[in-house]
């Protein structure tokens, strides 16, 4: 019979705090935090150069401008930058052996992971949501400064495309977490995501009609919709979208709780 110090010591929020400190006392955290912030306000700042001359064109072509979708464009830069980060939380573990430190300090598989996959997504809700709303609202300041018709927090759709962005990128960091307990390598974990996230969407033309469907609930199509406040005929349904995507991350993330359980380390 274990004795109540054990018992307490492996208990969840035991292993929840334990992988807060992890987390927090990494360099490599701090610099990818570091590095999403930067890369994505830096990304929304270049886009903000060309506003003017992007509202023409969409004049132009007839399109319906979506000041909103335009200031959050930086999720593009950003999905990739907080992958890393979920994929770190595992691999690092991984690459310098600390992994079999964690696992007997912390023998139930399933919590030390899933204390993992929880650190990861408060960290990435709360980071992406940081970073939606500062590309937001600089970006609206950019085209009120340039005379571009834009948008309110309070407008229609408005609130929702923004906090939906950073349940997205939280969603992409949790799927990275999955990604990088089945292929315990950072480099495994990232071209898995970099083909999930940009390339099979990028592909989505060439497959034939009866497969388009499947696509309403690929994270950077159905589900992204969810940043724009413009109905977007090809995705009509965004919240269903990202429903499914999250089905999706569901199911890499019970195989990566199978995996993690069933190794020797």
């Amino acid at each position: 019979m274990s004795s109540p110090a054990t018992a307490a010591g492996t208990s969840f929020g035991r292993t929840l705090r334990a992988e807060w400190i992890k987390f927090r006392s990494l360099r490599s955290m701090r610099y990818t935090l570091a590095g999403l912030f930067a890369a994505g306000f830096g990304l929304t700042m270049l886009l903000m150069g060309s506003a003017g001359q992007k509202y023409q064109e969409v004049m132009v072509e007839g399109d319906v401008w979506d000041p909103t979708s335009f200031t959050l464009q930086s999720y593009i830069l950003a999905q990739l930058i907080i992958g890393v980060l979920g994929s770190l939380v595992v691999t690092s573990e991984y690459a310098t052996g600390m992994m079999s430190t964690s696992l007997t300090a912390t023998p139930r598989r399933n919590q030390l992971l899933s204390a993992k996959v929880m650190v990861v997504a408060a960290v990435a809700v709360t980071a992406g949501t940081a970073l939606m709303f500062a590309a937001f609202f600089f970006g609206q300041a950019v085209l009120i400064a340039q005379d571009v018709p834009h948008a309110a927090l309070g407008d229609p759709g408005v609130l929702a495309a923004v906090a939906g962005g950073g349940l997205y990128l939280a969603v992409i960091a949790v799927l990275a977490v999955g990604l990088g307990a089945i292929m315990r390598a950072t480099a495994g974990a990232l071209v898995a995501l970099v083909g999930i996230v940009y390339l099979v969407p990028g592909f989505a033309g060439a497959f034939p009609p009866w497969v388009q469907p499947l696509f309403d609930f690929w994270p950077t199509l159905g589900a992204a919709a969810i940043l724009e406040t413009v109905p977007n005929p090809d995705f009509p349904n965004p919240w269903l979208g990202f429903g499914g995507m999250c089905l999706g991350v569901a199911a890499v993330l019970a195989a990566a709780f199978v995996v993690f359980r069933r190794r020797d380390v």
